[in-house]
Protein backbone atom coordinates (compact mmCIF):
# COMPACT_ATOMS: atom_id res chain seq x y z
CA UNK A 1 0.00 0.00 0.00
CA UNK A 2 1.00 4.07 -0.65
CA UNK A 3 -0.14 6.78 1.66
CA UNK A 4 -3.41 8.33 0.59
CA UNK A 5 -1.81 11.99 0.70
CA UNK A 6 0.76 13.69 -0.50
CA UNK A 7 4.07 13.42 0.29
CA UNK A 8 6.83 16.35 0.26
CA UNK A 9 10.11 16.12 1.00
CA UNK A 10 12.13 20.23 1.25
CA UNK A 11 15.95 20.15 0.11
CA UNK A 12 18.72 22.20 -0.28
CA UNK A 13 22.65 21.46 -1.27
CA UNK A 14 21.46 17.48 -0.74
CA UNK A 15 21.34 16.59 -4.43
CA UNK A 16 23.99 14.50 -3.85
CA UNK A 17 23.13 12.60 -0.84
CA UNK A 18 19.07 12.15 -1.16
CA UNK A 19 18.83 10.17 1.51
CA UNK A 20 14.89 10.23 1.89
CA UNK A 21 14.54 10.30 -2.07
CA UNK A 22 16.71 6.73 -2.04
CA UNK A 23 14.31 5.28 0.89
CA UNK A 24 11.01 5.92 -0.58
CA UNK A 25 12.28 5.23 -3.86
CA UNK A 26 13.33 2.18 -2.63
CA UNK A 27 10.48 1.80 -0.90
CA UNK A 28 8.19 2.75 -4.41
CA UNK A 29 6.30 5.25 -2.63
CA UNK A 30 5.58 8.82 -4.67
CA UNK A 31 6.91 12.25 -3.51
CA UNK A 32 7.82 15.76 -4.50
CA UNK A 33 10.93 17.10 -3.80
CA UNK A 34 10.92 21.11 -3.08
CA UNK A 35 13.83 23.07 -4.16
CA UNK A 36 14.91 26.56 -4.72
CA UNK A 37 15.21 27.59 -8.41
CA UNK A 38 18.57 28.14 -8.15
CA UNK A 39 19.40 24.28 -7.76
CA UNK A 40 17.14 23.00 -9.84
CA UNK A 41 19.17 22.16 -12.53
CA UNK A 42 21.54 19.59 -9.90
CA UNK A 43 18.18 18.35 -8.52
CA UNK A 44 16.51 17.34 -12.37
CA UNK A 45 19.90 15.56 -12.76
CA UNK A 46 20.00 13.55 -9.70
CA UNK A 47 16.27 12.77 -9.27
CA UNK A 48 14.42 13.89 -12.64
CA UNK A 49 12.27 16.76 -13.26
CA UNK A 50 9.38 14.80 -12.50
CA UNK A 51 9.65 14.58 -8.74
CA UNK A 52 10.57 18.18 -8.52
CA UNK A 53 8.79 21.25 -7.62
CA UNK A 54 10.12 25.06 -7.18
CA UNK A 55 9.91 26.69 -4.29
CA UNK A 56 8.20 30.41 -5.63
CA UNK A 57 10.02 32.95 -4.02
CA UNK A 58 7.22 34.70 -1.96
CA UNK A 59 7.46 32.13 0.38
CA UNK A 60 10.52 33.14 1.11
CA UNK A 61 9.95 36.89 1.29
CA UNK A 62 6.90 36.73 3.45
CA UNK A 63 8.29 33.97 6.27
CA UNK A 64 8.38 35.07 9.60
CA UNK A 65 11.44 34.35 12.22
CA UNK A 66 10.62 36.26 14.94
CA UNK A 67 14.49 37.06 15.56
CA UNK A 68 17.19 39.49 14.98
CA UNK A 69 19.20 38.11 12.30
CA UNK A 70 17.54 39.08 9.31
CA UNK A 71 18.82 38.33 6.44
CA UNK A 72 22.48 37.36 7.56
CA UNK A 73 21.28 33.94 7.98
CA UNK A 74 19.13 31.79 5.17
CA UNK A 75 15.38 31.18 6.40
CA UNK A 76 15.65 27.32 7.03
CA UNK A 77 13.22 24.93 5.62
CA UNK A 78 10.33 26.57 7.01
CA UNK A 79 9.04 28.56 3.69
CA UNK A 80 9.29 24.91 1.57
CA UNK A 81 6.70 23.78 4.19
CA UNK A 82 4.12 26.44 4.18
CA UNK A 83 4.50 25.80 0.00
CA UNK A 84 3.89 22.53 0.76
CA UNK A 85 0.53 23.19 2.82
CA UNK A 86 -0.84 25.35 0.28
CA UNK A 87 0.09 23.00 -2.29
CA UNK A 88 -1.62 19.87 -1.40
CA UNK A 89 -4.94 22.27 -0.63
CA UNK A 90 -4.75 23.42 -4.00
CA UNK A 91 -4.80 19.44 -5.29
CA UNK A 92 -8.14 19.04 -3.01
CA UNK A 93 -6.14 16.96 0.08
CA UNK A 94 -7.21 17.37 3.41
CA UNK A 95 -3.71 15.95 5.04
CA UNK A 96 -0.12 16.11 3.82
CA UNK A 97 3.47 14.59 4.88
CA UNK A 98 6.50 16.53 4.88
CA UNK A 99 9.48 14.60 5.51
CA UNK A 100 13.37 15.77 6.28
CA UNK A 101 15.63 14.70 3.73
CA UNK A 102 18.15 12.87 5.79
CA UNK A 103 16.41 10.16 6.73
CA UNK A 104 17.95 6.41 6.21
CA UNK A 105 15.02 4.02 6.87
CA UNK A 106 11.65 3.05 8.19
CA UNK A 107 11.12 0.82 10.83
CA UNK A 108 7.96 -1.02 12.13
CA UNK A 109 8.00 -1.74 15.59
CA UNK A 110 6.87 -5.40 16.33
CA UNK A 111 7.32 -7.01 19.76
CA UNK A 112 10.41 -4.49 20.87
CA UNK A 113 11.80 -5.79 17.46
CA UNK A 114 12.58 -3.11 14.74
CA UNK A 115 11.66 -4.53 11.39
CA UNK A 116 12.62 -2.55 8.21
CA UNK A 117 9.67 -2.13 6.34
CA UNK A 118 10.05 -2.71 2.51
CA UNK A 119 7.02 0.12 1.11
CA UNK A 120 4.79 2.84 1.99
CA UNK A 121 2.04 0.91 4.42
CA UNK A 122 3.01 2.20 7.24
CA UNK A 123 2.22 5.69 6.32
CA UNK A 124 -1.49 4.49 5.20
CA UNK A 125 -1.72 2.89 8.47
CA UNK A 126 -0.84 6.18 10.16
CA UNK A 127 -3.22 8.16 8.14
CA UNK A 128 -5.62 5.84 8.62
CA UNK A 129 -5.61 6.24 12.37
CA UNK A 130 -5.61 10.26 12.41
CA UNK A 131 -8.85 9.70 10.35
CA UNK A 132 -10.73 8.01 12.93
CA UNK A 133 -10.69 11.49 15.44
CA UNK A 134 -12.05 14.73 15.28
CA UNK A 135 -9.69 16.07 17.14
CA UNK A 136 -5.70 14.97 15.62
CA UNK A 137 -3.97 18.14 14.08
CA UNK A 138 -0.77 16.67 13.89
CA UNK A 139 1.40 13.21 13.63
CA UNK A 140 4.29 11.57 12.60
CA UNK A 141 6.68 9.14 13.06
CA UNK A 142 9.35 8.52 16.53
CA UNK A 143 12.96 8.74 15.83
CA UNK A 144 14.15 5.11 16.09
CA UNK A 145 16.82 5.62 18.57
CA UNK A 146 14.41 6.88 21.02
CA UNK A 147 12.83 3.62 21.22
CA UNK A 148 14.69 1.06 22.95
CA UNK A 149 14.45 -2.43 22.48
CA UNK A 150 14.70 -3.75 25.90
CA UNK A 151 11.99 -0.62 27.04
CA UNK A 152 8.42 -0.97 27.11
CA UNK A 153 7.02 1.42 24.37
CA UNK A 154 3.19 1.93 23.55
CA UNK A 155 2.15 2.11 19.66
CA UNK A 156 1.81 5.80 20.59
CA UNK A 157 2.29 8.81 22.77
CA UNK A 158 -0.28 11.80 22.49
CA UNK A 159 0.25 15.20 22.88
CA UNK A 160 4.38 15.55 22.12
CA UNK A 161 6.36 17.38 19.94
CA UNK A 162 6.39 15.96 16.13
CA UNK A 163 9.52 15.77 14.56
CA UNK A 164 10.91 15.61 10.80
CA UNK A 165 8.03 13.31 9.49
CA UNK A 166 5.05 15.05 9.72
CA UNK A 167 0.95 14.44 8.79
CA UNK A 168 -0.64 17.19 8.76
CA UNK A 169 -4.01 18.15 8.45
CA UNK A 170 -4.79 20.73 6.33
CA UNK A 171 -7.65 22.72 7.48
CA UNK A 172 -6.20 24.16 10.85
CA UNK A 173 -5.10 27.84 10.22
CA UNK A 174 -1.34 28.00 11.22
CA UNK A 175 1.57 27.81 9.68
CA UNK A 176 5.06 27.63 9.97
CA UNK A 177 7.14 29.95 11.58
CA UNK A 178 10.41 30.58 13.01
CA UNK A 179 14.22 29.55 11.46
CA UNK A 180 14.88 27.17 14.12
CA UNK A 181 13.07 24.58 16.15
CA UNK A 182 10.00 25.68 14.06
CA UNK A 183 8.71 21.69 14.38
CA UNK A 184 8.61 22.51 17.78
CA UNK A 185 6.60 25.54 17.48
CA UNK A 186 3.70 23.86 15.45
CA UNK A 187 3.46 21.25 17.57
CA UNK A 188 2.79 23.96 21.12
CA UNK A 189 0.44 26.07 19.30
CA UNK A 190 -1.10 22.98 18.06
CA UNK A 191 -1.65 21.23 21.64
CA UNK A 192 -2.59 24.90 23.00
CA UNK A 193 -5.52 24.83 21.03
CA UNK A 194 -6.61 21.96 22.22
CA UNK A 195 -5.75 19.78 19.41
CA UNK A 196 -3.77 16.41 19.88
CA UNK A 197 -0.78 15.33 18.32
CA UNK A 198 -0.04 11.51 18.01
CA UNK A 199 3.93 10.44 17.78
CA UNK A 200 3.84 6.85 16.57
CA UNK A 201 6.04 4.16 18.10
CA UNK A 202 4.83 1.20 16.27
CA UNK A 203 6.16 2.99 12.84
CA UNK A 204 9.72 4.69 13.48
CA UNK A 205 12.06 7.30 11.16
CA UNK A 206 16.02 6.59 10.95
CA UNK A 207 17.26 10.12 10.69
CA UNK A 208 20.63 11.58 10.76
CA UNK A 209 21.68 13.80 13.45
CA UNK A 210 21.53 16.89 13.26
CA UNK A 211 25.17 18.27 11.61
CA UNK A 212 26.05 15.46 10.68
CA UNK A 213 25.15 15.77 6.96
CA UNK A 214 26.50 18.78 4.95
CA UNK A 215 23.80 21.16 3.32
CA UNK A 216 20.37 21.66 5.10
CA UNK A 217 20.33 23.36 8.07
CA UNK A 218 23.93 22.60 8.63
CA UNK A 219 25.51 24.20 5.78
CA UNK A 220 22.82 27.58 6.03
CA UNK A 221 21.86 28.03 9.82
CA UNK A 222 23.83 26.07 13.02
CA UNK A 223 27.16 26.12 11.24
CA UNK A 224 27.22 29.80 11.73
CA UNK A 225 25.14 30.06 14.47
CA UNK A 226 25.21 26.59 16.44
CA UNK A 227 22.51 25.44 18.19
CA UNK A 228 22.02 27.94 21.32
CA UNK A 229 19.29 30.21 19.27
CA UNK A 230 17.22 27.42 18.59
CA UNK A 231 16.22 26.76 22.06
CA UNK A 232 16.25 30.77 23.00
CA UNK A 233 13.85 31.39 20.64
CA UNK A 234 10.95 28.43 21.64
CA UNK A 235 11.14 30.03 25.39
CA UNK A 236 10.76 33.48 23.69
CA UNK A 237 7.83 32.50 21.79
CA UNK A 238 6.43 29.88 24.56
CA UNK A 239 7.63 30.97 28.13
CA UNK A 240 4.35 29.50 29.40
CA UNK A 241 5.65 26.06 28.72
CA UNK A 242 9.01 26.46 27.37
CA UNK A 243 12.86 26.92 29.46
CA UNK A 244 16.47 26.60 28.74
CA UNK A 245 18.50 24.11 30.22
CA UNK A 246 21.98 23.03 30.17
CA UNK A 247 22.23 19.36 28.96
CA UNK A 248 24.59 16.65 27.35
CA UNK A 249 26.95 19.50 26.96
CA UNK A 250 24.61 22.55 25.57
CA UNK A 251 22.10 24.35 26.11
CA UNK A 252 18.61 22.78 25.26
CA UNK A 253 14.97 23.88 25.43
CA UNK A 254 12.79 22.15 28.24
CA UNK A 255 8.93 21.24 27.96
CA UNK A 256 7.04 19.35 29.84
CA UNK A 257 4.17 18.09 27.76
CA UNK A 258 2.37 15.83 30.37
CA UNK A 259 2.07 18.71 32.60
CA UNK A 260 0.95 21.14 30.28
CA UNK A 261 -1.18 18.90 27.75
CA UNK A 262 -3.94 16.51 28.80
CA UNK A 263 -6.48 16.67 26.17
CA UNK A 264 -7.97 13.27 24.72
CA UNK A 265 -8.43 11.60 21.40
CA UNK A 266 -11.92 12.06 20.50
CA UNK A 267 -13.61 9.03 18.38
CA UNK A 268 -15.28 10.85 15.18
CA UNK A 269 -19.29 9.63 15.36
CA UNK A 270 -19.31 7.40 12.74
CA UNK A 271 -16.25 4.89 13.39
CA UNK A 272 -16.43 1.35 14.42
CA UNK A 273 -13.51 -0.60 15.61
CA UNK A 274 -13.55 -4.00 15.14
CA UNK A 275 -11.73 -6.16 17.65
CA UNK A 276 -9.51 -7.62 15.87
CA UNK A 277 -5.83 -7.13 14.50
CA UNK A 278 -5.34 -5.69 11.02
CA UNK A 279 -1.47 -6.05 9.78
CA UNK A 280 -2.80 -4.53 6.45
CA UNK A 281 -1.28 -7.68 4.34
CA UNK A 282 2.50 -6.93 6.01
CA UNK A 283 4.56 -9.91 6.46
CA UNK A 284 7.50 -10.62 7.84
CA UNK A 285 10.38 -11.52 4.88
CA UNK A 286 14.04 -12.41 5.43
CA UNK A 287 16.40 -10.43 2.31
CA UNK A 288 19.69 -10.50 1.87
CA UNK A 289 21.13 -7.12 3.33
CA UNK A 290 24.25 -7.49 2.00
CA UNK A 291 23.39 -7.55 -1.58
CA UNK A 292 20.39 -4.96 -0.96
CA UNK A 293 23.03 -2.45 0.51
CA UNK A 294 25.42 -3.13 -2.64
CA UNK A 295 22.11 -2.98 -5.22
CA UNK A 296 21.08 0.70 -3.86
CA UNK A 297 25.10 1.88 -4.64
CA UNK A 298 24.95 1.11 -7.62
CA UNK A 299 21.74 3.16 -7.93
CA UNK A 300 18.97 0.76 -8.79
CA UNK A 301 15.72 -0.37 -6.75
CA UNK A 302 16.28 -3.40 -4.77
CA UNK A 303 13.36 -5.84 -4.43
CA UNK A 304 11.97 -5.82 -0.95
Amino acid sequence: MNPKFPIYIPSKSRWDSKLTMICLDTLKVPYKVIVEEEQFKQYAESIGEDKLLILPKKYQDEYQTFDDFGDKLGKGSGPARNFAWEHSISEGHEWHWIIDDNIREFYRLNRNRKIRVGDGTIFKCAEDFVLRYKNIGMAGFHYETFVHRKTKKKPYIINSRIYSCNLIRNDLPYRWRLRFNEDTDLSLRMLKDDWCTVLFCAFLQKKTATQRMKGGNTSELYSKVGTFPKSVILAKMHPDVCKVVWRWGRYHHYIDYKKHFRQKLIFKDDIELKNEINNYGMKLIKIDRANKINTIKRGKHANN
